[in-house]
């Protein structure tokens, strides 16, 4: 859809920029502006500046700013037509049609289906405080909603009959309709018939507070227990959350995701409004996508069961990519939030939600129940699952403190579970590229897989192979690491011999292969020189995976130099300065890492 310029321009000049954002925004005069609390970022002094003279608004903190459009296309994600749309209204200004027959089809489709879930939320509403709804409304008191919790979610109920689609119909909406809005069950058989029936209704609003669809609670032991609309034009499941169009206006600092409409509608009763739900859903990332509009932390706030605990963790590493930190409220002994609040009150649960865990303790917690850390094999299991997860932390100051922390709760070797942690790093980085990963058997010895080589030996084939199969990657290596540093016997001799070619500029594996005499020798060195890594890395994800498989092979060296295990090369250079400048290197390459 498009407007000209011109009109853009004078739905603007109609309206006052602080007029709209002091609707969403606090806001204070100062001086020639006004200032408030950045709608954008969580912040506790006021850096959020808009100028009246200028129709523009700018933060200080997190650098947001723009006109009135750009902020109503970031605070209520709407298009750019959209928020000129919104702005006309505010303005009383009619715009011109759009030139788009196909545009101006869909707005139109898009617009009846707002009417008719307009029209069927009035309709659910009334029926509840009908005398047939009065299964419903005993429901809704029996859970000890108040009247004003029952208005401000308009809460409803659907009839044993099918009366909906009839009262539509004298409306003026069509079949079609109907069934585009997913209000109708529609067959030869049995014709047109009410989708909801024998249910409370719960409407669900998009964040402009406009209802787009419904979910309904069956009265009885019908089922399925939870219905909602389908997907249609204006309700995307993975994307909508119930209860965001209040709880956006939360200045709390986190939002509460819990797991269905009575958990929010319990919630917000009891003044916690910054609680939202997916739909019947499991949490997706346009659930996430959609909260990081509002916020940077979100607290699960899921059922006390095995089902709950699932939910939190699939939800976790989703709300991680998308920038949003989580934290875990345990609601122990009670299943779910109405429940503990019931029992305990609204000042036991905000003692919860203060303490809510952060999300890697929560899985670490939970990763403690699936093993028997009295058994030696089931404790080097959990250690290994834990070291698995902590790989995974990029942040390498967090990684180091979770590190720590899990070794002295756990009375955990810092040393043996830093190994454990670097090797998993370097067998997530290496497998994403088809490179079969270096894996550790419990007992510290390395999984079957052929040939008996260890962890180190792996690391070292691997990092020759990679070598030649990519030339390119020699001299970001070569600055760190040398010949010496690859355990003595084979590798480092062949090692030894593809430095030099690579310092002359040549290549021959053939050569190479051809200075051991020994038939398996050759097939092993061979092996080092003709093998393919598979789809090759990129980017960081390529620097990464080589400063890990470098960082492994030195680090061993440097061990075997201090452990005296190693005779030290006889190049004049004193043995104790020698172990300082490998430490040196290896402080280097942690640093900075191998950069390509």
């Amino acid at each position: 859809m498009f407007y000209p310029s011109e009109v853009v321009d004078d739905v603007q000049s109609r309206i006052d920029i602080v007029d709209v954002i002091g609707r969403a925004v606090s806001l204070k005069k100062r001086g020639n502006s006004y200032v408030g609390l950045c709608p954008f970022h969580n912040e506790k002094t006021p850096s959020f500046h808009v100028s009246p003279d200028k129709q523009m608004y700018h933060c200080f903190g997190c650098g947001a700013g723009g006109d009135v459009i750009s902020f109503l296309m970031n605070y209520e994600d709407l298009s750019f037509p959209e928020a000129v749309q919104s702005l006309a209204a505010m303005a009383g200004v009619s715009l011109p049609e759009t030139e788009d027959p196909a545009g101006r089809r869909n707005a139109g489709i898009r617009e009846r289906l707002y009417s008719i879930h307009k029209e069927a939320a009035v309709f659910y509403y009334k029926y509840l405080r009908s005398p047939e709804g009065r299964l419903g409304l005993d429901y809704f008191r029996k859970r000890r909603l108040t009247g004003e919790t029952l208005k401000h979610f308009g809460l409803g109920y659907a009839g044993q009959k099918s009366e909906l689609c009839a009262y539509l119909r004298e409306k003026g909406y069509t079949d079609e309709e109907l069934d585009r809005a997913g209000l109708a069950n529609i067959s030869e058989k049995r014709g047109v018939r009410d989708r909801f029936w024998n249910r409370v209704i719960f409407p669900i609003m998009d964040k402009r507070q406009r209802v787009i669809a419904f979910g309904g609670r069956v009265m009885g032991d019908g089922e399925p227990k939870y219905l909602n609309s389908p997907e249609t034009d204006i309700f995307n499941k993975s994307r909508t959350l119930y209860g965001l169009h209040s709880a956006k206006r939360s200045k709390k600092g986190y939002l509460i995701a819990c797991e269905g409409y009575m958990d929010v509608i319990s919630l917000h009763q009891s003044g916690f409004s910054e609680a939202v739900a997916s739909l019947g859903t499991a949490f997706t990332e346009g659930h996430a996508s959609e909260l990081r509009h509002y916020t940077e932390e979100v607290r699960l706030c899921y059922d006390a069961d095995g089902a709950g605990r699932k939910a939190a963790l699939r939800a976790i590493p989703i709300l991680e990519k998308s920038g949003i930190s989580a934290r875990v409220v345990d609601l122990k002994p009670y299943k779910d939030p109405d429940e503990f609040i019931l029992n305990l009150g609204r000042e036991e649960f905000q003692k919860r939600l203060d303490s809510a865990e952060n999300s890697l303790n929560f899985e670490i917690h939970l990763m403690r129940d699936m093993y028997d850390l009295k058994d030696p094999e089931g404790r080097t299991r959990f250690e290994r699952a834990v070291a698995r997860r902590l790989s995974a932390v990029d942040d390498e100051l967090k990684r180091n403190n979770y590190l720590e922390a899990v070794a002295a709760e756990y009375m955990i070797s810092s040393d043996a579970f830093k190994r454990a942690v670097d090797e998993e790093r370097l067998s997530s980085a290496l497998s994403g590229a088809g490179i079969e990963p270096i894996r550790i058997r419990p007992d510290g010895g390395e999984k079957e897989s052929g040939k008996k080589e260890n962890a180190l030996l792996k690391a070292e084939k691997l990092l020759l192979t990679w070598i030649s199969d990519e030339q390119e990657i020699y001299p970001a290596v070569r600055q760190y690491l040398s010949s010496d540093d690859f355990s003595e016997g084979l590798y480092r001799m062949a090692a030894e011999i593809l430095f030099n070619q690579m310092d002359r500029g040549e290549f021959k594996p053939a050569v190479i292969v051809n200075r051991f005499e020994e038939p398996e020798d050759q097939k092993k060195v061979a092996e080092l020189f003709h093998t393919r890594l598979g789809r090759a890395l990129q980017g960081t994800e390529k620097e990464k995976a080589l400063t890990e498989l470098v960082s492994r092979v030195k680090r061993a060296s440097l061990d075997r130099l201090g452990s005296g295990t190693e005779a030290v090369p006889n190049d004049g250079m004193d043995p104790l300065a020698r172990v300082v400048k490998e430490k040196q290197l290896i402080e280097k390459l942690s640093k900075i890492g191998i950069s390509l």
